[in-house]
């Protein structure tokens, strides 16, 4: 039976954690001090009341860095918590249309449509067929196809109209 491995640590390694013989100093200041022994870089980092932590450990050798480790983790957080916070996640709004619209009820799905575009989201049309409307597949089809064509300035097709059961369905995205 094997003994179960180590769990492995969150972020950079710090200290007496780093393996390398050799690294790619730069010090407290920011300056390069080219490749020195770890054992060289772990005292430089003592004498500074710092931490040496390894910043980019892919490199050969693994480039370190003498700072203050609290002060990094804290600054790396923030730095992901703006990133999530400027993400925009895109959703995908559904307009359900009929073959035999009127026009205004037309009018008023269209608005809705670029109001969803402009606010970055993607739009599903999904036009159902009832009855005895699915002899007539071509006017839905030409619905789609007037969508496609009054959305064109803001919107590109990003699934052409298919049908799927008894309904037709398109997604739009803005562009």
């Amino acid at each position: 039976m094997k003994a179960p491995t180590a769990p492995q640590k969150e972020g950079p390694r710090i200290n007496r954690e780093i393996r390398a013989r050799e690294v790619q100093l730069i010090d407290a200041e920011g300056h390069n001090r080219g490749v020195v022994q770890i054992s060289e870089a772990q005292a430089l980092a003592d004498e500074a009341s710092l931490d040496l932590v390894e910043i980019v450990p892919t490199a050969e050798p693994p480039v370190c860095k003498i700072l203050d480790y609290g002060k990094y983790r804290f600054l790396e957080q923030k730095k992901a918590a703006e990133a999530r916070k400027k993400q925009k996640i895109v959703e995908i709004k559904e307009i359900k249309l009929r073959p035999g619209i009127d026009e205004h009820d037309y009018d008023t799905k269209l608005k809705s449509m670029r109001r969803f575009f402009e606010e970055g989201d993607k739009v599903k049309v999904t036009l159902r067929f009832r009855g005895r409307e699915m002899a007539h597949q071509d006017l839905g089809f030409r619905l789609l196809e007037k969508v496609k064509a009054e959305t064109l300035g803001t919107a590109k097709v990003e699934l052409e109209p298919s049908m799927e059961g008894r309904q037709m369905v398109m997604v739009l995205a803005p562009r």
